[in-house]
């Protein structure tokens, strides 16, 4: 249960901004997706993606190639959103079904053909899935980073300016306008922060599952919405807490963990997964 919070918490915490102005993100799975394929692609010793490499590439360097099309994703989604004033839903309606089609461009490249990357380096996993601490069961250290993400975000909603601003456009945009905020940045940052932790749901579930493919990341926006107003965060707007969230994907993850071990069929979780949103 924890190890499975840990790794659906960073995609929650980046879609909770965009609840927060009233919005919503549902390319956030596809992207998420999109950065693992990117992850495996590069962090592997078999190279079908890109045959002419012989070696992985850096670490550092994939999670900041992750990172930058995470944000460069959220920064179309937050452009559209603040300058044509389009509503967040059509949006990011429309950069799923383009991020969607990237992926699976991005797999047909070299001789991969469409098939799942795997065979990833053993650096890569270890800092990802490598054990942390034992606790009736190995601790995964992403954990811990997503304790660190945590931490951090909770700091930017509740304790800069940017969080504060943030708060005031999803409470109501035309007062924060008068009141001197610069809306349409406001908006930007907050899809582009959501860009960001998407990639790094991404760079984590690469390792994670060991493999990456077109199926990636597919519905985990629904896991994550559900998590966010299970937590608090209403679409209303300007109000949600990093906490709530956090107690969101714990709940989530538990009553999922609860019918599994109680064998209950798993085609009707999604249809109580539907009903526990509705509720």
């Amino acid at each position: 249960i924890i190890s499975l919070t840990a790794a659906k918490l960073p995609i929650a915490l980046g879609i909770g901004g965009c609840i927060v102005l009233t919005g919503t993100d549902i390319s956030a799975g596809r992207v998420v997706g999109l950065a693992a394929c990117i992850s495996a692609s590069l962090l592997t010793t078999v190279f079908k993606v890109f045959p002419n490499m012989t070696s992985a590439m850096p670490i550092p360097v994939v999670l900041l190639i992750v990172l930058g099309v995470g944000a460069a994703v959220g920064f179309v989604n937050g452009f559209s959103v603040a300058k044509f004033k389009l509503h967040p839903f059509i949006v990011t309606l429309s950069t799923q079904l383009i991020t969607y089609g990237i992926i699976l461009m991005y797999l047909m490249n070299g001789v991969n053909n469409g098939q799942t990357l795997s065979g990833l380096t053993d650096s890569y996993r270890s800092l990802i899935t490598g054990t942390l601490f034992t606790i009736g069961g190995a601790i995964p250290r992403y954990v811990l980073y997503a304790v660190i993400l945590t931490a951090v975000m909770w700091v930017i909603w509740n304790k800069t300016t940017f969080g504060k601003n943030m708060f005031a456009v999803g409470s109501n945009e035309e007062a924060a306008n008068v009141s001197g905020v610069n809306v349409a940045r406001t908006i930007i940052l907050v899809f582009m922060l959501a860009g960001v932790m998407y990639g790094i749901t991404g760079f984590f579930d690469g390792a994670r599952i060991a493999s990456a493919n077109a199926n990636t990341g597919l519905n985990y926006e629904c896991d994550a919405i559900a998590a966010c107003v299970i937590g608090g965060v209403s679409f209303v707007g300007g109000i949600g807490r990093i906490s709530g969230i956090v107690v969101g994907v714990l709940l989530l993850q538990i009553i999922f963990a609860g019918l599994n071990f109680l064998s209950v069929d798993p085609n009707m979780l999604y249809i109580i997964k539907g009903l526990i949103i509705l509720v």
